[in-house]
């Protein structure tokens, strides 16, 4: 039985009448025609006068921002494979009006040009997302993941290695300095002692210079002769090196050789799967409706120290203040509480234990019910008292200065006579008299903390935060598999993790338009 197959029409030598629009090609709801129009109502000119003129043209700026964005969007983060798109893809043809850039131009725009601008426009993308009720600047949703930096995983500078060497090199000058004195010590005149404090190269130069000079036609042991040497060799370089990376650290613990920049980090999505420190930033992001309305990148593993930064560049960048943060335990500090306090942001923060305090609640058991926060405090006359009802009388306060230099205040409470009392092994197993420290001002923020986290409206606003902002860094590390940054050094890393936030945002877009 014969079957009759019709094909469609394959002619590759057809010819049109007209040739094809690539505007024909492209769908009305696609994506690239967001970032289009987008891009098209942002104002640029700052960026657009950063070009110095003269020479040969330059691509316009637009169309490079348009191009990078709609990149990021479809998760071609590497310039080869953007420079790749623009040759072959219609969308990037029509979106760049067949303009090819290669990826040397793509990526100097990325990592020069748009330094010191991308966030300014980002700020302009956020504000018509606003505008057209996509999101709100009022209610802020804030968290931080850790993101790889494009550095050497196994080359790395330790602050505590850093100390440990100069120390040696101290260590070495003394014993060096002792054989001198050993050298003498049959004989009236001793030479100077010299300065051992290895701090500069120069000084440390001298001090090699001073122990030869006082060794000078004297017998000397072929070993103290080859320290020397060595010593002048690599000690004033080896101090200088040091100086140099502990200017880089600054307050940070260590830093990665390749990136300075970067400081590793425990994160979760090891490449060994075994929990390994690996160089890379700390994101901070403020959400609204899975929008990302704020980003700041930190260099410190703990989310703790970088709320107040964090506010005040939203501040700074929308010229406005949120009516209210929430933010998991991480942030919950006296520092933080009282900043946001002062500029009356409405904190829906957590602290360390809210979690196990409602537990303990729900369960009825108590543990620890000796510990100084389960004490009864009288306001009145600022007395605690113990288990057994003697009162404890303040002694005292005295300060204490963290590591961001916050200044707390700490009060001290003694019991009277805790001597044959029958519950003093299971209150406290110090000699004398039972002591307890308390921090009044911290008492009274959880409180107010607790207040807020437990009433209707902070009951959904920590609902909202779990689905809100730790959905962004879900779609941002597996849907559109940014995992590790592309560029080196901060400035940089802050465009290129700005350049995900806008993609992020107008992904988001076109999926509600």
């Amino acid at each position: 039985m014969s079957r009759n197959v019709i094909f469609k029409t394959y002619d590759q030598d057809q010819l049109s009448l007209l040739p094809p629009s690539y505007d024909d090609l492209v769908p009305k709801n696609h994506p690239v025609r967001i970032v289009n129009t987008i891009i098209d109502h942002l104002n640029i000119d700052k960026l657009i006068d950063s070009y110095k003129g003269g020479g040969t043209s330059s691509y316009h700026p637009r169309m490079l921002l348009k191009v990078i964005i709609y990149g990021y969007l479809r998760n071609l983060y590497s310039s080869r494979k953007i420079e790749q798109a623009l040759q072959e893809n219609i969308h990037f043809m029509w979106l760049s009006g067949q303009s090819t850039p290669d990826h040397n131009t793509i990526n100097d725009f990325r990592g020069k040009r748009l330094k010191g601008h991308l966030k300014k426009i980002f700020n302009q993308v956020v504000i018509l997302l606003n505008e057209q009720g996509y999101l709100s600047l009022k209610d802020l949703y804030v968290d931080g993941t850790k993101i790889e930096a494009n550095a050497n995983r196994y080359t790395f500078v330790w602050s505590k290695s850093i100390k440990t060497n100069r120390d040696k090199i101290t260590k070495q000058l003394k014993e060096l300095w002792a054989y001198v004195e050993k050298v003498y010590a049959d004989q009236e005149q001793h030479p100077n002692t010299p300065d051992f404090q290895a701090i500069d190269p120069e000084q440390v130069s001298q001090t090699i210079d001073q122990i030869n000079k006082a060794l000078e036609g004297k017998e000397v042991d072929k070993k103290v002769k080859q320290k020397l040497s060595y010593g002048k060799k690599n000690w004033p370089s080896n101090i200088d090196k040091y100086n140099k990376q502990e200017e880089q650290l600054n307050t940070r613990n260590s830093m990665s050789k390749t990136d300075p920049d970067a400081t590793f980090m425990r994160m979760k999505d090891d490449h060994m799967q075994n929990g390994q420190l690996k160089p890379g930033y700390n994101l901070q992001a403020s959400t609204n409706n899975q929008f990302i309305v704020n980003y700041t990148l930190a260099q410190t593993t703990a989310d703790t120290t970088t709320l107040i930064d964090h506010v005040e560049d939203f501040i700074e960048g929308y010229q406005d203040i949120p009516d209210s943060i929430t933010a998991d335990a991480g942030y919950g500090s006296e520092e933080n509480y009282t900043d946001l306090e002062n500029k009356n942001i409405e904190a829906f923060v957590k602290y360390n234990y809210f979690h196990k305090e409602q537990r303990e609640e729900k369960q009825g058991k108590v543990k620890h019910p000796f510990a100084a926060n389960k004490l009864y405090y009288n306001q009145n006359t600022d007395t605690y008292y113990c288990p057994m009802g003697q009162a404890m009388e303040h002694i005292g306060d005295y300060k204490k200065q963290t590591k961001t230099g916050y200044w707390q205040t700490i009060s001290r409470y003694q019991a009277k006579n805790c001597h044959r009392c029958p519950l003093r092994a299971s209150c406290y197993k110090a000699k004398g008299n039972r002591i307890i420290e308390r921090n009044h001002n911290l008492v009274r923020l959880k409180t107010k903390a607790k207040e807020k986290l437990l009433s209707d409206q902070g009951i959904a606003h920590r609902k909202q935060r779990c689905w809100d902002v730790e959905a962004v860094f879900g779609n941002i590390k597996q849907n559109m598999n940014f995992k590790r940054f592309m560029l080196r050094g901060i400035q940089k890393v802050e465009t290129e993790i700005g350049l995900i936030a806008m993609a992020h945002n107008l992904k988001k877009l076109s999926l509600r338009v």
